[in-house]
C-alpha cells in the first residue's frame, strides 16, 4: 500500500503530508500489506486516501460504503466526519438513508433522475412529519379497534401514526390492550423517501 501512496503522490505538485494522510484515513495497521490482500473496508480507506492525496477542497464519493459490513461502515463514517472537520466539502451519493442522516448537513433526494426535495435532515423531517410511529403485535389488538382507528397492519404488527403518544397510549389502555412489545419510532429519512416517492429505495 505504501508504494501506491508514493506513486499517487508523485502525480501532484501539492500533496498532504503522507503521515497526516495515513493518520486521517487510519491506514497504519495495514500500511505494508499488499493491496490485493485488503478487506473491503481497508480498500475503501485506501481509495479515500488516494482521493485526498492532493489536498482537494471538494471530495466526491459515490456510494463508498456499499458492500461493507456494519462495523466497517461506521468506521468509515468516522473517517468522513474527521475529514469534514478539516473544512473540506464532501459530496456523497448513498442509498443508505441512515448514512445520509448521520453524515450530511444538506440532503438532495432524487427519484427517477429528478430532485424531489432538499434541505437539512431536520428540516425535511419536520416539514413532512408531525407524528411518531407506534408499533404493537397485531394479536394484541382487536380488529374492530384497528378498523375504527384506521390503523395500518404491517406484517404481524399494527402501525399507529400518533401526534400525541400519551393520548394514544391512554386509548390503548382504555381498551385494555397489552403494551408488551410496544415500539415507538420517530420518522426517519427512509420514511420520508417512501412518503415522497411511494416506494422504498429497495424497489
Amino acid at each position: 500500500m505504501k508504494e501506491t501512496l508514493n506513486l499517487f503522490s508523485s502525480f501532484y505538485q501539492n500533496t498532504i503530508a503522507q503521515e497526516q494522510l495515513i493518520d486521517l484515513c487510519d491506514l497504519t495497521d495495514f500500511l505494508n500489506r499488499d493491496n490485493r490482500l485488503l478487506s473491503g473496508g481497508q480498500r475503501q480507506r485506501l481509495l479515500l486516501a488516494l482521493a485526498l492525496i492532493n489536498d482537494p477542497q471538494i471530495v466526491f464519493l459515490d456510494e463508498p460504503t456499499t458492500g461493507l459490513d456494519p462495523h466497517a461502515r461506521r468506521n468509515f463514517w468516522q473517517l468522513l466526519k474527521n475529514i469534514k472537520a478539516q473544512d473540506k466539502t464532501i459530496i456523497l451519493t448513498t442509498h443508505y438513508m441512515d448514512e445520509a442522516e448521520q453524515l450530511c448537513d444538506d440532503i438532495v433526494i432524487m427519484d427517477q433522475g429528478k430532485i424531489i426535495e432538499s434541505g437539512t435532515p431536520h428540516q425535511l423531517l419536520t416539514k413532512h412529519f408531525n407524528e411518531v410511529f407506534i408499533y404493537l403485535p397485531s394479536k394484541q389488538i382487536e380488529q374492530h379497534l384497528v378498523t375504527e382507528q384506521a390503523w395500518n397492519v404491517v406484517n404481524d404488527r399494527i402501525e399507529i401514526k400518533s401526534k400525541n403518544v400519551e393520548q394514544t397510549l391512554a386509548l390503548l389502555m382504555q381498551h385494555k390492550v397489552s403494551l408488551d412489545g410496544l415500539h415507538v419510532k420517530s420518522a426517519n429519512l427512509d420514511d420520508l423517501f417512501l412518503k415522497l416517492t411511494g416506494h422504498s429505495l429497495q424497489a
